[in-house]
């Protein structure tokens, strides 16, 4: 698991958080933050996951 991975992932959570708590008072832009935040967390996790698999590759004898 590389960096981009766990930030990623960690920015998914923090998105999930900002997101349920937007819905739970009432708070669009917040719930809309999170929306935002979870997205760019799923990038940047897939850009971790291609670095990952193309070490891989090059590591292949």
């Amino acid at each position: 698991m590389n960096k981009d991975q766990v930030k990623g992932t960690l920015e998914q959570a923090k998105g999930s958080v900002k997101e349920t708590v937007g819905k739970a008072v009432g708070n669009e832009r917040l719930q809309a933050e999170g929306t935002a935040d979870k997205t760019a967390g799923a990038v940047q996790k897939k850009v971790g996951d291609v670095k990952e698999a193309a070490e891989t590759l090059v590591k292949k004898p």
